[in-house]
């Protein structure tokens, strides 16, 4: 399977793409500028193919996205890349998903990264900076929308496996050195829902941790609640959410 995997350069991005390529899978990776191409350099040596640009930035998102379409369609995305604090929080945890999901040709699978954080998110969009001028919403509202994103993808693309993932609080640069939570397990959710033929992974509507459903913040099943998310984004990033089938290349 050829398999996308955002923000690659470190933390769980980089563990699930070693992973990947070590199981025989094709993987695109992703990084931010060129300075972090040394980040992937062992990646790309054992054939993994790369994409970059910043994710903070609309423009740079939608060159990624078409960078991405040229090698061909993708089977699965897993969007990863995510920050904790400052302004880009919107910017690159909730519209690049959108963007990419949007412009990029249709994949099988699609895997979000969430937080056991975002049940303390607050559903509220109003006053918002999605443009990530400054700070207007915390880490945990940005990963209510993701989640909220995913499964609202889930219930509008039925061909499309889509599911979000509580990877833990693990040990990598975001986490921290003293995150009590296991690395291993941190990235083999999402590379299961990526590529497995077992029968829990080939569901789709999922907000996972470890390998187990689990309940998420009730707003991001609320159909209203995900109809808002889906206009905001749309109408900031002028890419319209569309219904129709998936582009098959």
């Amino acid at each position: 399977m050829r398999v996308l995997v955002t923000g690659s350069a470190d933390g769980l991005g980089h563990a699930a793409a070693d992973t990947l390529l070590a199981a025989g899978h094709d993987v695109v990776v992703h990084v931010r500028n060129s300075k972090r191409l040394a980040a992937v350099g062992t990646l790309v040596e054992r054939g993994a193919d790369v994409v970059v640009g910043d994710l903070a930035h609309l423009e740079e998102t939608r060159d990624v996205a078409g960078q991405a379409n040229q090698l061909g369609r993708m089977d699965a995305v897993i969007h990863n890349a995510g920050v904790y604090t400052g302004p880009a929080i919107m910017p690159v945890n909730v519209v690049a998903p959108y963007a990419l999901t949007m412009l990029m040709h249709r994949p099988d699978r699609l895997v979000y990264l969430s937080s056991g954080a975002h049940r303390s998110g607050r559903p509220k969009l109003a006053g918002l900076d999605w443009n990530g001028a400054s700070v207007t919403g915390s880490y945990s509202d940005s990963k209510l929308f993701v989640t909220t994103l995913a499964l609202a993808l889930a219930r509008l693309w039925p061909e499309v496996l889509t599911n979000a993932v509580d990877p833990g609080w693990v040990p990598t640069r975001m986490g921290g050195p003293n995150a009590p939570d296991d690395l291993r397990l941190g990235h083999l959710t999402q590379e299961w829902l990526a590529t497995s033929d077992d029968s829990e992974a080939l569901t789709s509507g999922g907000y996972w941790h470890h390998q187990h459903r689990s309940p998420p913040h009730a707003s991001a099943h609320d159909e209203r609640f995900q109809g808002e998310v889906l206009d905001v984004l749309a109408g900031f990033t002028g890419i319209p959410f569309s219904l129709s089938p998936p582009t098959r290349q």
